[in-house]
């Protein structure tokens, strides 16, 4: 049976600029990244149930550090830099992809990708990228559509179908599933998830074999 994690226990680890700072790469972590307006600090606080756990704005764009969250010890919630914001300047956009990229390739204990996307602008073409990459080096991922309760019931439904269909061709371990963090859509799912990838990247007691007899 798969362990139900306490996510309303997580607290604020450390912030770093690049993965040159992080803390010494073991245990396991499940990473959150998205265009800088898909709601990645609010769906975070959701999934915690805490209103001030990942900071949100008004402003896209505003995570521009690695954000550590512990669940249990060992176990991490990682807030990457929101990438995509035609605001920002192209000099920092770039700083922040590379840094993205670079924990997304070189992080051995990222063991699962949650990607955000406004459910009414999906997979743009930093979206695909970042799944890709995901692809490429065996990471799963959950596509969540936020901001699911600005759509009507059979339009969301539609946005859903179709983004399903197009994660087909990713041809990897690729879930899509809508959310809403005004309503709490989506949150049981997502942490049902979590606490999958937790699991299956557990290392599994072995029993001590017996003593054999000669």
């Amino acid at each position: 049976m798969t362990k139900s994690y306490n996510y309303q226990i997580t607290h604020f680890l450390t912030s770093t600029p690049d993965i040159h700072h992080l803390p010494i790469d073991d245990g396991i972590e499940i990473a959150f990244t998205g265009r800088s307006n898909a709601g990645k600090s609010s769906a975070l606080n959701a999934l915690t149930n805490q209103k001030n756990l990942a900071r949100t704005s008004k402003i896209p764009g505003c995570t521009q550090l690695i954000n550590l969250f512990e669940v249990e010890r060992g176990i991490r919630l990682v807030d990457l830099p929101g990438y995509g914001y035609a605001e920002v300047p192209e000099e920092l956009k770039r700083k922040w992809q590379r840094a993205l990229g670079k924990y997304l390739q070189k992080r051995d204990s990222l063991k699962g990708l949650v990607v955000l996307m406004d459910i009414r602008y999906p997979m743009k073409d930093l979206d695909r990228q970042i799944v890709q990459w995901a692809m490429d080096i065996n990471i799963p991922v959950l596509i969540l559509l936020t901001k699911a309760d600005k759509l009507a019931s059979s339009a969301r439904k539609m946005q859903l179908n179709q983004v399903r269909e197009s994660a087909l061709a990713f041809i990897g371990d690729v879930e899509v599933e809508t959310f809403s963090s005004l309503k709490k859509q989506g949150v049981d799912k997502l942490r049902q998830k979590l606490d999958a990838w937790f699991a299956a990247s557990s290392p599994s007691i072995v029993p001590e074999a017996p003593p054999s007899e000669e």
